[in-house]
């Protein structure tokens, strides 16, 4: 079976903040240390030309793993730039841009081929627009890191977008008159959902909910990993700045998955979310 990670930015000490595909390198072997068979490294937001440089450093680390290895380097997913300041999170709003034609053109030129997955918010000026310009280019658009709410984020869906970034963390959460755009996820039968399954970043009876809610075809679990998250660990303390902030996930996919099975979750049902079902989103 192909456990595949569609959200990780780092682990053991490299991260996707480089020029050099030998650091690409070293996330993908600790990700197969762990036994994950496939990454999508997530590219942080910055300017145009930074993320391509960091984009750049993923597609020679591809060529020098020629399809093989421990964990397969399969494409980008560019968590922004076009994203909400106000549901930042561990982001750095002051790198946000408009979701504009021109700033796309700037941004993914030269990579669409590598290029599976871009996190955008679709409640901003522009967004709905970019959205199908991005899945014309035959590119899933996951909607995360924003305020939209449930409406904002069905026309989201209804122009094209297939996904939503790490369910309830960065975004608008579910209120009795504003259900927002978690709810959305969890109604939405089609909408895959990416889900950060460590002990920090959801409450045990928040992943119940999902879980007992949401279609299970549709559930993705991620690490959304960074370079201080270290595999073997199994969680024992939250990455996180001075303030107690959440910077990244504490698991690799395998472990997160293994705790959830320890939680009495099915593994059949769990299994099928670190594997046909990242696939699945990528294909669609």
């Amino acid at each position: 079976m192909r456990l595949i990670d569609i959200h990780t930015h780092g682990l053991a000490g490299a991260d996707t903040r480089t020029e050099d595909p030998e650091d690409i390198i070293r996330m993908a072997l600790a990700h197969g240390s762990s036994g994950v068979s496939g990454i999508v490294p997530a590219i942080y937001p910055g300017a145009a030309a930074a993320m391509r440089k960091n984009m750049s450093a993923v597609r020679e680390a591809m060529e020098k793993q020629q399809g093989a290895g421990p964990a397969q380097i399969i494409g980008v997913h560019l968590e922004g730039p076009f994203l909400n300041p106000l549901r930042c999170g561990a982001l750095d709003k002051g790198s946000f841009l408009k979701p504009t034609e021109y700033n796309l053109k700037s941004l993914v030129e030269g990579f669409e081929d590598m290029i599976r997955i871009i996190t955008l918010a679709p409640e901003i000026d522009g967004a709905q627009g970019l959205i199908r310009r991005i899945r014309d280019m035959g590119i899933a658009v996951s909607m995360g890191h924003s305020d939209a709410t449930y409406e904002e984020a069905e026309a989201g869906f209804k122009a094209g977008a297939t996904g939503i970034t790490h369910i309830f963390n960065a975004m608008s959460g579910f209120r009795h008159r504003q259900p927002g755009l978690a709810a959305f996820g969890l109604l939405n039968r089609e909408v895959y959902i990416e889900v950060i399954c460590d002990p920090f970043h959801l409450h045990p009876k928040t992943i119940e909910l999902i879980f007992r809610t949401k279609n299970p075809e549709r559930i993705i679990i991620i690490s959304d990993s960074i370079k201080g998250t270290r595999p073997g660990e199994r969680g024992t303390t939250p990455v996180a700045d001075g303030s107690g902030r959440l910077l990244g996930g504490s698991m690799t996919i395998a472990e997160s998955s293994k705790r959830l099975m320890d939680m009495g979750l099915a593994e059949d049902v769990i299994m099928r979310c670190i594997s046909e079902n990242p696939e699945g989103y990528l294909l669609s």
